[in-house]
C-alpha cells in the first residue's frame, strides 16, 4: 500500500492566556485571527496534513475545536495531565467532549518537564501515571505522546517504546510516510506568516535548513 507523505502542524495557545506562562512559552501564543488564517492554509490539503495541540489550554476546546468544526479537522490533542482541571487548562470534561467530536488525545507527560534522562520515578510519574490518569478521565487508552520541548535521546525513545506507545510526536519538523519513531511535527509561533505554512506544506524550504534538522534529528536518535 502507497502511503501519502503526510506533514503535522502543531499549537500550542490561542488567544489571551487564562493562565500564569512559562518561561519561553509566550512566543508560542498566536492570536484568534492567526489561528484562522493558518486553517486557510491548512484546509485545502487537509488530507495529508495533522493538526496537534500541545499542554493542553483551555483555547484548545474554547476557540481551536469550534473553528476545526467549522473546516471539519480533526486533531490530536496532548494535554498535561498535572495540569487538568486547572484554571486556563482544560478539564477532564473538556477530553471527553473533544473525544466524542472524533478528536484523539495523547499524553503531553505530566509536569512539562523534559523527558530526557528522567530517573526510575520520573519515567513513572512522566510516562505511566500521566497516562494513566488521563485513560482514566476519558475511558479510553492512550497510544499517543508527544516530547515536551522537542527534547529527547535514544534513552527517551526506548522508555516509550517499552511502554507501548504507538505514535510518539516529536517537534522535528518535515514530513513523513508511513509511521516513523518520533513523528516528525513543526510548531507555529507568533511570528509565523501564512506563506510560512504554505511553505512547510509544499515542502518549499531551504536545503540547508533541511539538512541541518535532519543531522539534528540522527543524533537525538543515537545519543
Amino acid at each position: 500500500m502507497k502511503h501519502l507523505e503526510m506533514r503535522i502542524v502543531n499549537f500550542h495557545g490561542i488567544g489571551e492566556p487564562c493562565r500564569e506562562l512559562e518561561f519561553g512559552e509566550a512566543p508560542f501564543w498566536i492570536t484568534e485571527k492567526q489561528f484562522v488564517n493558518f486553517l486557510d492554509e491548512i484546509e485545502p490539503a487537509k488530507e495529508r496534513v495533522l493538526v496537534t495541540f500541545d499542554d493542553g489550554n483551555f483555547s484548545d476546546i474554547n476557540i481551536g475545536a469550534e473553528w476545526l468544526e467549522k473546516r471539519k479537522i480533526k486533531a490530536i490533542f496532548f494535554p498535561l495531565a498535572g495540569r487538568l482541571n486547572e484554571k486556563g487548562s482544560l478539564s477532564a470534561s473538556d477530553l471527553r467532549t473533544l473525544l466524542s467530536s472524533d478528536h484523539v488525545i495523547g499524553t503531553h507527560g505530566f509536569n512539562h518537564v523534559s523527558w530526557m534522562k528522567l530517573d526510575q520515578y520520573g519515567v513513572q510519574k512522566e510516562l505511566v501515571d500521566a497516562r494513566v490518569l488521563l485513560e482514566d478521565c476519558i475511558g479510553v487508552k492512550i497510544n499517543d505522546a508527544a516530547i515536551p520541548f522537542g527534547k529527547y535521546g535514544r534513552q527517551t525513545l526506548q522508555n516509550l517504546r517499552l511502554l507501548d506507545y504507538r505514535y510518539v510526536y516529536s517537534s522535528d519538523a518535515g514530513s513523513y510516510i508511513g509511521a516513523p519513531f518520533p513523528i516528525p511535527r513543526w510548531s507555529v509561533r507568533m511570528d509565523t506568516k501564512p506563506q510560512d505554512i504554505r511553505d512547510f506544506l509544499s515542502g518549499n524550504e531551504n536545503t540547508i535548513k533541511k539538512m541541518r534538522r535532519a543531522l539534528s534529528k540522527f543524533k537525538k536518535q543515537i545519543f
